[in-house]
């Protein structure tokens, strides 16, 4: 009986808890990608390709972007053509999934109570007819008491899983990281990082790894 008593512990630790009223209320409002109306700098990195951006939200919708770098240099005359042609189908930054629509929050779990910083697990909904991967998600976020913000998302699979015939999904895991707010400016995103391991049609690898930094945030001002 006594070995069993830490897994008993265990489980008994992780019991749906009941929500606490101020994580509930950020939940409802929480963006992913962050607030709107800041401008910042994006770089983004997979493998040995990186691609340093910059964002103005001041500008109209899908005149927002411009390359700043190439692989750590100016880009030459045909990446920027490029670069232009394919900015207008973007109007926004870091595509972040709409977690405040998906999170069920019946199924809040309690999984740590650092103090301060809590951690509560999620499962998640579909976003749609065609979302075969969120049944297999769940969502871990770390709670800022003081502020009342969120601090840190992760979304990651419970085992592996196949979204579609002929694929198979070992791991995928993304993670957000929130810089916490201030008097003068909301809490902000700092970075992104995803993982992934799978394959498609037993031959194809789908593996993948890529960062996503944000820096020099400025509040945007209406021209």
């Amino acid at each position: 009986m006594w070995k069993f008593l830490p897994l008993l512990l265990l489980f008994t630790h992780l019991q749906a808890a009941p929500l606490p009223p101020e994580l509930a209320e950020s939940l409802k409002t929480f963006r992913a990608e962050g607030p709107r109306g800041w401008s910042f700098t994006q770089l983004t990195a997979a493998g040995n390709v990186s691609q340093r951006e910059r964002f103005d939200a001041s500008q109209p919708e899908f005149n927002r972007w411009s390359l700043v770098q190439k692989n750590g240099r100016t880009p030459t005359a045909d990446e920027l053509r490029t670069y232009a042609e394919g900015k207008s189908r973007r109007s926004a930054g870091f595509n972040a999934p709409r977690i405040q629509e998906q999170l069920d929050l019946n199924s809040a779990t309690l999984l740590r109570t650092d103090p301060g910083r809590p951690q509560w697990q999620f499962r998640l909904k579909p976003g749609g007819a065609d979302d075969k991967s969120a049944r297999f998600m769940m969502m871990t976020v770390t709670f800022h008491e003081p502020t009342r913000s969120v601090e840190r998302v992760e979304i990651s699979n419970e085992k592996p899983f196949s979204p579609v015939l002929a694929v198979s999904i070992a791991e995928n895991r993304t993670v957000m990281n929130y810089s916490l707010p201030t008097s003068d400016r909301p809490s902000l995103l700092q970075s992104v990082t995803l993982h992934l391991r799978g394959q498609a049609f037993w031959f194809k690898s789908l593996d993948e790894d890529m960062t996503i930094a944000f820096s020099d945030y400025e509040k945007a001002m209406k021209k």
